[in-house]
C-alpha cells in the first residue's frame, strides 16, 4: 500500500489506519463486548498487512486497548519497521482531571502499557469531557505539557482528537498542531467538518478522518446495526443509510466501500481511521478500498444529500 507523508512530520503513512478503540471491549459504546482473543488475532492480522499505521488511546477500555496492543507487539519482539503507533493523552476518567500533570501521567501509562519509549505522534484527546477545560489551555496546561512532550523528543508531533468543533477549531487555530483526528463529523451522512478540514488543510494540518462509516452502521447496514454514532436510530434517522444502500445494491457495490472511499477520496484527508474487531475486517477494509466504483453511484449519493449539523449531539457519552 502506497504510503504518503503526514502533514510536516516527516513520517510516512499509508492512507488506511486501524483504529482499536473497540479492541479495548467497549460494549457500552459499541453494544457489543471484544474478548482478548479476538481482539489478539486481530491485532496479528493487522501487523501482518500492508498498513503500517494504528491508532489507540489511554482511555480505550480504561486501557485495556493499549494493554492488548502492548501484548501483540511484544510477542512480535517489537513494533515493525516504519509502523506508526498514534495514542492519545487523557484525562483522568474518575475525577475529569486533566492538567499538566495528568498529561504527564497520561503519557507514563500508555508507554508502559504498550511498552514504547517514545511515540511517533501523540494526540490531546476529548478535552470538551474534562472537568476544567482551563486545566486544558491556560498557561502551563495540559497543552503546554503535551507541546513540552514534543520538545522533549518523547513525541515526535502532536494532534488534537475530539468531537465538539465548536471547542476544537479555536483551539486549533490556537496552538502548532501537526495533526487532528476528527470521528463522525465527515461522512456519507454529515459533513458539519467540512469547514474545520479546509481550514486545517491549508494550514498543513494532517487531517485523520475517523469513523468514516458513522459508528458502523455504513459497514455492516441498517438492518444488522440500527445505530447512528454509536446511539440507537429509529426508521427516520435510518432513512438515509437506507438509501445509500439501496443505491449501492443497484451498482453491486458494498455501502461500506463506499463510505470507505469516500472518505479516502478526499485529498485534503490524509488518513482514514477505520475500527476493525475481527481479522477478516481487516482483509475486508482493504478489499473495499480497492474496489472500483462506478461514477454512476458516487453521482447518485451525491444527489441524497447529507447533514451538517452535529451528528452526537444527543449522543449519551458513556466511556466503556
Amino acid at each position: 500500500m502506497k504510503r504518503v507523508p503526514l502533514g510536516g512530520t516527516g513520517l510516512s503513512v499509508t492512507p488506511i489506519c486501524f483504529g482499536t478503540s473497540s479492541l479495548g471491549d467497549m460494549p457500552d459504546t459499541y453494544g457489543y463486548g471484544v474478548d482478548e482473543a479476538r481482539a489478539r488475532a486481530t491485532l496479528r492480522a493487522i501487523f501482518d498487512g500492508p498498513v503500517n499505521f494504528l491508532d489507540t488511546s489511554n482511555n480505550y477500555g480504561h486501557g485495556r486497548s493499549e494493554a492488548r496492543i502492548g501484548d501483540a507487539i511484544r510477542e512480535r519482539g517489537g513494533l515493525p519497521e516504519g509502523f506508526v503507533l498514534a495514542t492519545k493523552l487523557d484525562r483522568e476518567m474518575e475525577t475529569g482531571r486533566f492538567d499538566a500533570t495528568r498529561v504527564r501521567r497520561s503519557v507514563e501509562e500508555s508507554l508502559e502499557r504498550l511498552g514504547l519509549d517514545r511515540f511517533a505522534l501523540l494526540h490531546l484527546h476529548d478535552p470538551e469531557h474534562a472537568r476544567d477545560l482551563g486545566e486544558i489551555t491556560r498557561a502551563g496546561g495540559a497543552l503546554d505539557e503535551a507541546f513540552k512532550l514534543k520538545e522533549e523528543g518523547i513525541a515526535g508531533a502532536v494532534g488534537l482528537a475530539m468531537g465538539r468543533l465548536d471547542i476544537m477549531e479555536p483551539m486549533l487555530r490556537d496552538r502548532p498542531f501537526d495533526a487532528l483526528v476528527s470521528h463522525n463529523r465527515y461522512t456519507l451522512l454529515n459533513r458539519a467538518a467540512e469547514r474545520m478540514f479546509e481550514e486545517a488543510h491549508g494550514r498543513g494540518i494532517a487531517i485523520l478522518n475517523a469513523a468514516p462509516y458513522a459508528g458502523g452502521v455504513l459497514a455492516k447496514g441498517a438492518e444488522a446495526m440500527p445505530r447512528i454514532t454509536y446511539q440507537p436510530a429509529d426508521d427516520a434517522a435510518l432513512a438515509p443509510v437506507r438509501a445509500i444502500e439501496t443505491a449501492c445494491a443497484r451498482h453491486g457495490i458494498a455501502s461500506g466501500a463506499l463510505a470507505l472511499q469516500f472518505s479516502m477520496r478526499d485529498p485534503r484527508v490524509t488518513a482514514t481511521i477505520v475500527g476493525v474487531t475481527r481479522p477478516e475486517r481487516v482483509a475486508q477494509t482493504l478489499d473495499w478500498a480497492a474496489a472500483e466504483i462506478p461514477p454512476a453511484l458516487w453521482e447518485e449519493v451525491e444527489a441524497l444529500g447529507h447533514a451538517t449539523d452535529d451528528p452526537e449531539a444527543g449522543r449519551v457519552y458513556r466511556p466503556g
